[in-house]
């Protein structure tokens, strides 16, 4: 593949377009299109080879969007080649960093949400709690009383099982991972 072009990603897509190649490896970060943005468009072209995410990026923000897009695998630039190389072949393309990472989401969306617990009124609240807004504020912001707000701060308090506004606040953007 050649790098003159503007975009790595485009001429992997005209390359993947007239070759129908079995497996295809990607990079995350390419000159042009992302890693990701060329992933969605072969996914979108209706390109059915192995694709196959080669990067040096672990985040887990990286690897849940790009598997979720379609990558069949997520491999670490920082892996033994052999090991690069016996992933690819038996199919199981995932480093074991990777695995964790992608273990770990699948445990904390078994966990229920805390926040089941609570009316839409509520969670408008503690959203605008979490936002840092006073009472006055919140019930300007959603146009209920005052005293409404008290009234639902209560209730979160309680059903949340914690002491405080900044309980509260804390369990939120923990639980929105912020």
């Amino acid at each position: 593949m050649s790098t003159s072009t503007d975009s790595i990603g485009m001429e992997a897509l005209s390359l993947a377009n007239r070759d129908s190649p079995d497996i295809i490896l990607l990079d995350l970060n390419m000159k042009g299109l992302s890693g990701l943005d060329t992933l969605h468009a072969l996914r979108r072209d209706g390109i059915c080879a192995r694709i196959i995410v080669l990067t040096v990026s672990d985040s887990p923000g990286d690897i849940y969007a790009l598997v979720d897009a379609g990558a069949d695998g997520y491999l670490l630039k920082d892996s033994a080649p052999e090991s690069l190389l016996a992933a690819i072949r038996n199919g199981d393309a995932f480093s074991e960093q990777v695995k964790a990472v992608l273990q770990n989401r699948m445990a904390m969306q078994e966990i229920p949400s805390p926040f089941t617990v609570l009316t839409e009124c509520e969670l408008d609240v503690l959203q605008e709690v979490a936002s840092g807004l006073s009472n006055k504020q919140i019930a300007s912001a959603l146009f209920i009383s005052e005293e409404t707000v008290k009234v639902h701060i209560r209730n979160i308090l309680r059903k949340l099982n914690v002491s405080s506004r900044v309980a509260a606040t804390v369990l939120y953007l923990q639980t929105r991972g912020l």
